[in-house]
């Protein structure tokens, strides 16, 4: 096993500890707000472990901030040349139970986060309802075709074809196809926690 730790686990495992120690949560109480283990979330504090996108949803909804807040960064502020981002400077987050891709185009200080998702052929990623609590959110499917849950709904995206979220509820992104799936999330505010 490699001891070189990937600069987003390393930057997850801060981001984590650090909203665990704002509300001053002990692991217990994390556990209990998010339903994902203790020892778990002591491996992704640690570094150990990557967390799935699964179980960033669940912390997100416990904290009450978006699954691109966990990824990013606290950050400071930049600017100038800065403030452009290279695709191939851009950090890629990896699923590692399925797959999927996440690459934030947006920075934290901006006032929508964007985010290009790649979902593999055959993958699902599922996020409880409290994970889109104060927030909006659009999805745009540009390549392949979306299955995408809501709650009792259903919907076939494809192309092109995009969905202004409502209020929250279990979802669930699908890629019942053999070819990947690329989509844009866009997400605003609309209260305050």
């Amino acid at each position: 096993m490699s001891n070189i730790v990937d600069p987003l686990v390393r930057q997850i495992a801060a981001r984590v500890r650090a909203e665990r120690e704002r509300r001053r949560w002990t692991l217990a109480q994390l556990a209990e707000a998010s339903g994902v283990s203790q020892a778990m979330i002591s491996r992704i504090e640690r570094e150990e472990s990557s967390p799935t996108a699964v179980v960033l949803g669940k912390l997100s909804a416990a904290f009450q901030l978006s699954v691109s807040s966990l990824l990013a960064g606290e950050g400071g502020t930049e600017t100038g040349e800065e403030r452009v981002r290279r695709q191939a400077d851009a950090a890629e987050w990896r699923d590692p139970e399925t797959g999927y891709r996440r690459r934030q185009i947006t920075t934290p200080r901006f006032p929508a986060e964007i985010a290009e998702i790649r979902l593999p052929a055959g993958a699902q990623v599922p996020y409880p309802a409290a994970a889109f609590a104060f927030i909006r959110q659009l999805v745009w499917v540009l390549d392949g075709r979306l299955t995408f849950h809501e709650g009792d709904l259903v919907h076939e995206l494809h192309a092109g074809d995009t969905i202004e979220l409502g209020e929250p509820a279990p979802r669930t992104f699908v890629n019942n196809t053999d070819t990947e799936c690329r989509y844009v999330v866009v997400l605003t505010r609309h209260q305050q926690p």
